[in-house]
């Protein structure tokens, strides 16, 4: 089995690949914290399936001067999708990922829509910061991310949903009734392709 999820910072998409793995009793994987180690940490010095959901790093100082990096360095990016592909070639995980539904052939992918104001409330309440401030950022991290993603691999973060498997707008859903419906779904999804 291999889960992966995404969507925009506050979608859901970490505490959603969290759940789906302890559902399925399997590891999970937060792209965006190895993304983090890779700053300082080769790739053979990280441990993927320890990984931890964001917690105001892209939101902070230091955030920002690692997107500014990223933006005219793709090297670390790049980086990051080998390993994920790596991981999501041995399987029996949940990858929470940009990239992985449109590098990787495998898995069922779910995206998480969110408004952007509701994603703000979720990101300020979690990291205890001003909603009005973390709405300016993560709207414009948002941009940020899909141009890095667009530059680098072609793709429209955001606009192209041809990857995904289900679509979920978590906007007036609870973390349970999110987890029920993907939960659902994937098990639709491999017991049908079990069959096969």
């Amino acid at each position: 089995m291999l889960i992966i999820v995404c969507g925009f910072a506050g979608s859901g998409k970490s505490t959603l690949a969290e759940n789906l793995a302890r559902h399925f009793g399997i590891p999970f994987v937060h792209a965006s914290d190895v993304l983090k180690q890779l700053r300082s940490k080769k790739p053979v010095e990280i441990d993927a399936k320890k990984t931890e959901a964001g917690k105001g790093f892209w939101e902070s100082p230091d955030g920002d001067a690692f997107m500014k990096q990223r933006e005219k360095d793709g090297s670390t990016d790049r980086m990051l999708d080998k390993m994920l592909l790596e991981i999501a070639d041995r399987g029996n995980v949940v990858l929470d990922s940009w990239t992985m539904p449109w590098l990787c052939k495998k898995g069922f992918k779910i995206w998480l829509e969110a408004s952007p104001l509701v994603r703000a409330r979720r990101v300020a309440a979690r990291d205890k910061l001003e909603e009005k401030t973390v709405l300016g950022k993560i709207i414009e991290r948002d941009k940020k991310t899909a141009s890095i993603y667009t530059k680098l691999y072609g793709f429209s973060i955001g606009n192209d949903l041809s990857p995904f498997h289900l679509a979920i707008n978590s906007d007036r859903l609870t973390e349970k009734e999110v987890l029920d419906i993907a939960v659902q779904k994937a098990a639709e999804y491999y017991k049908k392709n079990n069959r096969k």
